[in-house]
């Protein structure tokens, strides 16, 4: 009861509802992050700025903004996603930008958007999710109808794979047709309907390509060449991070001592960071950066199941899943699973996009996990507060059976 009490005076606390494991989760793949982004970054930022300091000082900046993002988003109801239309115009705001830069030109558009640190296609990523989900949510069981469901679900995804993969952003379409797949079978599509989909979604996006750029083919070509034999494509960089690992053994070289990142890996401080976990920290470095992962999708499904009605589960559940994945591809392209994909390790790779919309989708998962916890402690004091009410009124003897009798005057 001290406890309860203690909730109800104090409503500051109350209000906050975080969801702890999944916090301190995401708050140790933060520092993990940083560690490794500074090892892996400082010679490439020597060369670039003549500073050692440069990339990860960026980094910090994107990372204080991304926080600030996921503060603002934590507290603000879910719903409004729908019932204010920002989903909507996020869709419609990440279509144009992708447009702007098919129209202006890749080099010209990263200008515009702040450089290489600023890409529409990793905007597109998270807002894929939560349109869809608000979407989904909303079709309810109309989802099982062609006209209603399957085909406009295939138009967006095509349109906004199209769109991005004719940025060469091939690894990024890819996640996106992926999350599609997973938030339609999460509301009830029928794995026919999932094929179908695929197949719909895939020709128009197909189409978009041909129409603008036909060479991406090629890079189309190599991934599925690279998933039928992964000996056939990018094994130059598969063995270079194939060294780094044997080099770092069971327990690594030691932090910052690396030196696969000097003279191996091309992009020591992006795609191939994993590599340098594997030189510096080992075997038992790369096993608990995994096992990071793992519990993060493992408590972003538990505030999923938790959550207050679909909208909240399929928006947890589909943003959970979309960072976890993009790790474990990351991860699987390293260690030479699947072809040079260029996704990269969320918390951990140096790329202000990436970190800010990636925090800003765990601000929205421990939001949807608020909402839910404040609920139940509603619930809780309600029906606390009739327990306590029933024992005042038993000691005032308004209740027959306790105290005195009905009727008998006091002596």
């Amino acid at each position: 009861m001290g406890s309860r009490v203690e909730l109800k005076n104090n409503p500051s606390r109350m209000d906050l509802a975080i969801d702890i494991p999944f916090l301190g989760t995401v708050t140790a793949l933060l520092v993990f992050g940083l560690l490794m982004l500074y090892s892996a970054s400082w010679d490439v930022s020597w060369h670039a700025f003549k500073d050692v300091n440069s990339f990860f000082l960026r980094q910090l900046i994107w990372l204080g903004i991304g926080i600030t993002s996921a503060i603002f988003l934590y507290f603000m109801d879910y719903h409004r996603w729908d019932r204010n239309h920002f989903a909507i115009i996020a869709i419609l705001v990440t279509v144009g930008l992708l447009l702007a830069v098919l129209i202006i030109g890749e080099g010209s558009a990263r200008s515009l958007f702040g450089g290489k640190s600023v890409q529409p296609s990793e905007l597109a990523k998270i807002v894929i999710v939560i349109y869809l989900a608000v979407w989904l949510n909303s079709k309810g069981e109309m989802i099982n109808q062609i006209g209603f469901g399957l085909v406009p679900l295939a138009l967006i995804l095509g349109l906004v794979g199209g769109l991005i993969a004719i940025q060469t952003d091939v690894s990024a379409a890819v996640t996106i047709f992926t999350l599609g797949l997973l938030l339609f079978y999460m509301a009830g599509g029928s794995l026919i309907q999932i094929f179908l989909l695929l197949v719909i979604s895939g020709a128009l996006g197909s189409g978009i390509v041909a129409l603008r750029k036909p060479e991406v083919y090629q890079r189309i070509i190599d991934f599925w060449i690279g998933i039928r034999d992964i000996n056939a494509i990018g094994s130059e960089q598969i063995t270079k991070s194939f060294t780094a690992f044997i080099d770092g053994g069971w327990f690594g070289v030691g932090l910052g001592r690396g030196v696969a990142k000097l003279v191996l890996l091309p992009v020591p401080h992006t795609d191939s960071i994993f590599a340098v976990v594997g030189e510096e920290l080992g075997f038992a470095g790369s096993s608990v950066l995994v096992l990071l992962y793992s519990l993060l999708l493992w408590r972003g499904m538990m505030i999923a199941k938790k959550a207050l009605d679909g909208l909240g589960s399929l928006l947890a559940a589909g943003l959970v899943f979309w960072i976890v994945f993009e790790a474990y591809v990351n991860i699987a392209v390293i260690i030479g699973l699947l072809p040079v994909a260029g996704n990269p390790l969320p918390f951990v790779s140096q790329g202000g996009s990436n970190l800010v919309v990636t925090m800003s989708a765990v601000g929205i998962i421990l939001g949807v996990g608020r909402r839910a916890e404040l609920e139940q402690r509603k619930q809780e004091r309600r029906s606390l507060g009739a327990v306590v009410d029933l024992r005042g009124r038993d000691r005032r003897g308004s209740v027959p059976g306790f105290g005195r009798p009905p009727g008998t005057k006091r002596a």
